[in-house]
């Protein structure tokens, strides 16, 4: 029988260099690089991924270096902003960490809760948003534990039609709990039920439309019980004709991709066998990691892609 989603999986994004996004999201902001592997659609490129001490799913952002791509531009239908949750009264903290850096950051406020915008070395258009999180942070790379981030707040999206793509986010067990209206836009917020990282913001806006390249929010995935549940979900999502893919293996966990009429591409993916498959917790992200059909290509593989070299601890 099909659950709710309890929230969102990971976030993935597009990258220009792999060092340089390894340097801003484990360097800067201090995340944990909890799996440096490959893209499965592609082995010859990085996938890597990044989170609390294990990669725990609601924690996790993942980027796809692409270093000849062009750079994308916000605008619909596209995820145009993802958020991370950080302590109460942390963001002072960030945006003197960030500022320091070299990182321009805006503050604002949306549905009561303290914002911190910026964005990543590529435009990628992050926010840190001051809220309680019962997740175990990363504290191994210069953050203070109680500054650190605790895992994915949500996302904000820009469809080309609003209401297809909360007719989605009601089918996976998002709930309409309020609206904020500006000057140029109404954002409309949809939360899961879960614990952790459950925020979808989908905004009505008129705006230009976008492209993906590098700095874009490829998709957001959400978190689905099992491989079993995961099959039920591709049989309703077909029923209701979506624009839905096949079930894929991808090793760390089994995935689907549904496309809704708004144009937002979203993931369900399962929360087991998890990230920290096939290595030891204290030695994640410190080799390439290969799901066992790449292991016969390996040499192959390493031969194509870019020493990373991670940063080292960058303390206050």
């Amino acid at each position: 029988m099909l659950t709710d989603t309890p929230g969102i999986h990971h976030v993935t994004g597009l990258a220009a260099d792999a060092q340089r996004n390894l340097d801003f999201y484990a360097g800067v902001l201090g995340l944990r690089l909890v799996k440096r592997t490959v893209n499965q659609e592609d082995m010859l490129r990085y996938h890597l991924f990044y989170g609390n001490g294990t990669g725990e799913p609601g924690t996790v952002f993942t980027s796809f270096p692409y270093p000849n791509e062009p750079p994308g531009r916000v605008g619909r239908p596209q995820i145009s902003a993802m958020a991370f949750a950080v302590p109460p009264e942390s963001l002072a903290y960030w945006a003197d960490r960030l500022e320091s850096r070299g990182v321009d950051t805006e503050e604002a406020e949306r549905f009561g809760d303290a914002v911190l915008r910026f964005e990543d070395p590529d435009g990628t258009r992050v926010e840190l948003v001051a809220t309680d999180s019962p997740v175990e942070p990363w504290t191994g790379d210069g953050v203070p534990e109680r500054h650190a981030i605790r895992g994915i707040h949500g996302v904000s999206v820009l469809p080309t039609n609003p209401y297809a793509t909360g007719a989605l986010l009601d089918t996976l067990g998002f709930e309409l709990v309020g609206e904020e209206q500006s000057d140029d836009e109404a954002r409309i917020r949809y939360r899961a039920g879960g614990d952790r990282a459950t925020v979808v913001d989908v905004l009505d806006a008129s705006t230009g439309f976008g492209r993906e390249g590098t700095g874009s929010i490829q998709h957001v995935a959400v978190r689905v019980a099992s491989v079993e549940e995961l099959y039920e979900w591709h049989s309703l999502l077909r029923e209701r004709d979506y624009d839905v893919s096949r079930v894929r293996d991808r090793y760390f966990f089994h995935s689907l991709y549904v496309r809704d009429a708004g144009g937002i591409l979203f993931e369900l993916a399962t929360e087991k066998p998890g990230l920290t498959r096939g290595e030891d917790v204290a030695d994640l992200g410190e080799s390439l990691a290969l799901p066992d059909r790449f292991e016969a290509d390996r040499d192959l593989i390493e031969s194509q892609l870019e020493g990373l070299e991670r940063p080292a601890p960058d303390d206050d």
